[in-house]
C-alpha cells in the first residue's frame, strides 16, 4: 500500500496558501498620498471664457478593508494654492470666494464605499464621505477609479462642486457670468502598506 503522505502534504500546502492569501486580502491597507505626485485641477465655465486652474494637495492618508468594504481617512488640499494664472482673479478667488484667511483647507473624509477593490490592476468604486470647503461640511459621493500595481496606487475621480449652493460668493460680474458649479478632477498617487 502506497503512502498517502505526499497527497496529504500537497493538500495541506494548498489550503495553507489559500488561507494566507485570504488573510492578506482581509488585512486593512493604508494608502499614503504623495502630494508632489498628486494633482487637483478645476474648470469653471463662463459666458466669455472658461477658467481653469489647479490646487495643491497638502496631505492624504486613507485606510480601507477589502473584506468589509470599510474606508476612512482624510485628504487635505490647500485653499490658498488655488491658481488660475491670473493674479487679480486669483486674489478675488482667495479673498471673496474661498475666504482663505478663515478657511485655509479643503478636505474630503471618506466614510464608506460600494464596489470591489481588486488586489491589483483596475477597479471602479463609489466613495461616500464628507467634503469640507469654506467651513461647511457636505455629504458627497464620487466615482473613483483605482489602479494598484505592487505597493503603488493611483486613485482618480471627477465631480462637481455646487459652490454657490454651498454658501460661497458667485464671482459673476455685470455681463460676465460664470456657472454655479465648478468641475474638479482629482488624482491621488502614493503607496500602499498593510
Amino acid at each position: 500500500m502506497k503512502s498517502s503522505f505526499p497527497a496529504i502534504f500537497m493538500v495541506a500546502v494548498l489550503l495553507l496558501s489559500g488561507l494566507v492569501t485570504c488573510r492578506a486580502l482581509a488585512q486593512p491597507q493604508r494608502f499614503t498620498v504623495n502630494p508632489d505626485a498628486s494633482s487637483v485641477t478645476f474648470k469653471l465655465s463662463g459666458s466669455a471664457h472658461d477658467t481653469e486652474g489647479t490646487f495643491h494637495v497638502k496631505s492624504g492618508a486613507v485606510e480601507f478593508d477589502r473584506s468589509a468594504a470599510k474606508i476612512s481617512g482624510l485628504v487635505v488640499v490647500s485653499a490658498s494654492s488655488g491658481n488660475t494664472g491670473n493674479g487679480p482673479r486669483d486674489e478675488r478667488m482667495w479673498g471673496e470666494v474661498l475666504e482663505i484667511s478663515k478657511f485655509a483647507d479643503i478636505s474630503f473624509a471618506p466614510k464608506s464605499y460600494q464596489g470591489t477593490i481588486a488586489a491589483s490592476g483596475d477597479s471602479t468604486i463609489q466613495v461616500s464621505g464628507i467634503f469640507t470647503v469654506h467651513g461647511g461640511a457636505h455629504e458627497l459621493t464620487v466615482p473613483m477609479q483605482i489602479h494598484i500595481e505592487g505597493d503603488r496606487c493611483t486613485a482618480t475621480t471627477h465631480f462637481a462642486v455646487p459652490y454657490v449652493k454651498w454658501g460661497m460668493k458667485d464671482p459673476s460680474v455685470f455681463i460676465l457670468r460664470v456657472a454655479k458649479e465648478v468641475d474638479v478632477d482629482l488624482t491621488l498617487t502614493g503607496k500602499l502598506a498593510h
